[in-house]
């Protein structure tokens, strides 16, 4: 009996030394550095090369891809990084043709820094999704870098991103002018932060209905509204902010109900947080 029981204890054991190594392996090792747009201030940029821990050997990744001058996108990021950094800065401007391209996806994966830029967040995942450069980036932040994003390269973070689209309005607004159930268009993002869905430029333009919309389609999640200026940082289930502005967290939307006139909703509850710089919350 003695010896039954012993092997009990060592299959329990070695049960929860399988389960510990399998959290551990989907833990990733890196960091994300969400901005919301604008303008990134020197100080901003500097806390972001302080989280990445560069060594003099490690390089910094530009992914344009969001951008309509990609160009342009670079040489903006490059100007202000190379005032702030020695380290070098690469721009890998993948297209369909060379999204796998094995020099091109081993150099992105293996970047301390992957910055994506601003633009279209459609336009970066319509050449990036069910590619090897998405594998690379997942790759590159399990295994300790830091990813970072602003305005499109923010939206891009997600399992479900915001396109910025009205199923129910073919014009694109900066904002919505109410809030509708199936309304929003949402699209497969990058899937580095799950059961989130961030928002940007979100007190500058306005974006609550947009964002409360989000909450209708997936209420399970939780929704993040970044202002300009300021970013998320991201390190496991804790986010602390950093910048010059706010951010909005809104969560556990309560008696959703949906009308068939003009899709309309209601909403009993929800939880509503502000947070600015410094301050820290868990998902």
């Amino acid at each position: 009996m003695n010896k039954s029981i012993s092997i009990s204890k060592f299959h329990f054991i070695i049960f929860l030394l399988l389960a510990f190594c399998s959290i551990q392996a989907q833990t990733p090792k890196g960091t994300l550095f969400i901005i919301g747009g604008g303008n990134r201030s020197d100080k901003l940029m500097t806390c972001l090369l302080s989280l990445s821990k560069l060594e003099a050997k490690d390089y910094i990744v530009v992914l344009p891809m969001s951008s309509e001058e990609p160009d342009s996108a670079y040489i903006y990021f490059n100007d202000q990084l190379k005032r702030l950094t020695s380290n070098p800065i690469v721009m890998l401007n993948f297209d369909k043709k060379t999204a796998t391209n094995p020099k091109w996806i081993d150099s992105l994966q293996k970047a301390k820094l992957i910055f994506i830029s601003g633009g279209d967040q459609t336009r970066f995942m319509d050449i990036v999704k069910n590619t090897p450069i998405k594998t690379a980036i997942h790759q590159a932040y399990k295994n300790g870098s830091t990813v970072a994003g602003t305005s499109a390269g923010a939206a891009v973070m997600c399992e479900h991103m915001i396109t910025g689209n009205q199923k129910l309005n073919p014009v694109y607004t900066g904002t919505f002018d109410n809030i509708r159930h199936n309304n929003l268009e949402t699209t497969e993002g990058l899937g580095l932060m799950k059961n989130v869905i961030i928002d940007q430029h979100f007190l500058k333009r306005s974006r609550y209905n947009r964002l409360l919309s989000a909450m209708v389609e997936f209420p399970s999640h939780v929704g993040i509204g970044i202002d300009e200026a300021t970013a998320i940082i991201v390190q496991n289930k804790t986010i602390e902010i950093t910048g010059e502005s706010e951010v909005i967290v809104i969560k556990n939307p309560k008696g959703i109900q949906k009308s068939g006139t003009n899709n309309l909703i209601s909403i009993e509850s929800l939880e509503m947080s502000i947070y600015n710089n410094g301050q820290k919350f868990k998902i």
